[in-house]
């Protein structure tokens, strides 16, 4: 047999249906494509029918755009049918919208502009009695808007005149720590406090939270200092009865123990007076291997070590009881000698030009608001 005789001629697909398009629906359907606030998928099916028009085949078209061959033939298909009409989403069956655009802008307004005359802010109850309107609609609204009246955040801007040039230090020591060096990031957590529960503590039960009293006995206080080292995670740390910068020089004394010789350390520590006495200037200038780095005023927020305490207070201390200062800073080392037994360190991400622009961002929204 003729080895030619078994081939068979070519199966050909159904004609396409013809696809031009005017100057017009081409200027268009480019400006969709490349239109930022144009949704992806109709991005997508302008960015087909312009393939079509150049008169690739369906199955090109899919293998070019990286899409399914029905999807092609389907958006071909309704653009030759009804043109750039074809390409919207058709209405989907269900019931009609009954609040309308003017019913959700008169919530949003009401709720940004105004204030009840009962209270500081609308709850979703007040204001839907308030425009004729049901309390779920008003939640439903506020939920699509990211609208919280309960909700408020506290902020305290920093007035350091050399802000940008604190910040510029304290980041570039997180983020490019210099060689032969140790970065500490160093404060004191004062008056943690001895508490004990005035009845006995239940525990945790199927079905049931751990329970305790909302009043509590004080027992004393103690003050922790703690030395974060930045790139191991491991903490130095001392407990003092009082905040003084005598307790504050024996401590950088504690830490120039701790630290070996031959690196220099370089600390990062808060505007606290108890940090630039003339006892303590003294002390670093007969220790010139330490520098210290100060955050700027209120932005404690710089100095990592906030959030090693927050660790501290979250993890052991907050539902701790303790009948004496002894057993407070007995427990409180325990804890300690946990931590470093497997350090977790804090890894810093931003730049400093991103808080900066952060910060210069948010006080434009400050300023525009009329505040």
């Amino acid at each position: 047999m003729d080895a030619t005789s078994d081939i068979r001629p070519r199966r050909r697909g159904p004609k396409l249906p013809e696809l031009a398009l005017t100057d017009e629906e081409r200027t268009t359907l480019e400006r969709w494509a490349r239109r930022r606030t144009s949704s992806q998928a109709l991005a997508e099916r302008c960015r087909i029918v312009l393939a079509c028009a150049e008169g690739r085949s369906n199955t090109e078209v899919a293998q070019h755009l990286g899409v399914a061959r029905s999807t092609v033939i389907k958006w071909r298909s309704r653009f030759v049918a009804r043109r750039l009409e074809g390409l919207v989403d058709e209405p989907r069956p269900g019931a009609p919208r009954k609040l309308s655009d003017e019913h959700i802008e008169r919530v949003i307004v009401t709720t940004l502009e105004t204030t009840p005359t009962d209270a500081t802010h609308w709850s979703t109850r007040s204001l839907a009695r308030a425009l004729g309107l049901n309390q779920t609609a008003v939640s439903r609204i506020w939920r699509a808007f990211g609208l919280k009246p309960h909700l408020t955040e506290a902020f305290k801007l920093s007035t350091d005149p050399q802000f940008i040039d604190k910040v510029r230090d304290i980041v570039g020591l997180y983020l490019n720590p210099p060689q032969a060096a140790l970065v500490l990031c160093v404060d004191e957590k004062t008056q943690v406090q001895a508490l004990d529960r005035t009845a006995p503590v239940l525990p945790l039960l199927p079905g049931t939270p751990q329970r305790a009293t909302h009043d509590y006995t004080r027992h004393g206080t103690t003050n922790l200092d703690a030395a974060l080292d930045v790139a191991s995670g491991k903490v130095i740390t001392d407990l003092t009865g009082r905040h003084r910068a005598i307790e504050f020089r024996r401590f950088l004394a504690r830490i120039d123990h701790a630290v070996p010789a031959e690196l220099g350390v370089h600390v990062i520590c808060d505007n606290s007076s108890t940090h630039k006495t003339p006892a303590i200037q003294r002390w670093l200038t007969a220790h010139p291997r330490f520098q210290l780095h100060f955050t700027p005023t209120y932005s404690s927020w710089l100095n990592l070590v906030e959030r090693w305490f927050a660790e501290l207070t979250t993890k052991w201390l907050r539902r701790g009881t303790h009948r004496s200062v002894a057993e407070l800073e007995q427990s409180i080392r325990t804890w300690i000698d946990t931590w470093n037994d497997d350090p977790k360190p804090f890894v810093w991400t931003k730049t400093a030009d991103q808080i900066l622009d952060s910060i210069a961002t948010y006080c434009q929204r400050i300023n525009a608001s009329g505040h």
